[in-house]
């Protein structure tokens, strides 16, 4: 346990580099990344499909959860039309200085297709709701099925 806590101060204490962005390499990384974006929304509408099925959608707590899964397929799309629009030969990305700020440049691509980029890069307006609404529906249903057991 000591070795653990000792590798754990070491990265913490000495880190090479944050890796706090993910590149993905040419171009299999994003077809990779792209497919996973593509389970990750089929999978969340099959679980809204059988939230609708079940008929389990009209208790408070699973309410939240549909419409956490609601949310996260919205934000998959997002996600899916931002990385394919970076994939693509029009966007470029340059850091400079310190390497705290980027500046995106856009090569050969029209207005709209910048700002629907720049409005793909607010993802966390949909992901962050996904979460809270994921978690105010797991609290609900472990409250539910905490005074129930009790009583």
């Amino acid at each position: 346990m000591r070795i653990f806590i000792l590798c754990l101060f070491s990265i913490a204490y000495f880190p090479s580099s944050s890796l706090a962005i993910q590149l993905h390499g040419d171009p299999e990384g994003l077809f990779v990344h792209q497919i996973a974006h593509a389970f990750f929304a089929i999978s969340m509408a099959t679980l809204l499909y059988w939230l609708f099925r079940m008929k389990i959608l009209f208790s408070r707590g699973w309410r939240f959860i549909g419409l956490g899964a609601t949310f996260l397929i919205l934000w998959n799309i997002n996600a899916f039309i931002g990385h394919s629009i970076e994939g693509s030969d029009g966007v470029g990305m340059v850091v400079e200085g310190n390497k705290w700020a980027g500046i995106v440049k856009f090569y050969h691509l029209t207005d709209g297709m910048a700002i629907l980029y720049y409005f793909a890069k607010l993802d966390h307006l949909l992901c962050v709701p996904a979460i809270v609404s994921l978690y105010l529906g797991l609290k609900e249903l472990y409250s539910n099925n905490s005074s129930t057991s009790k009583g």
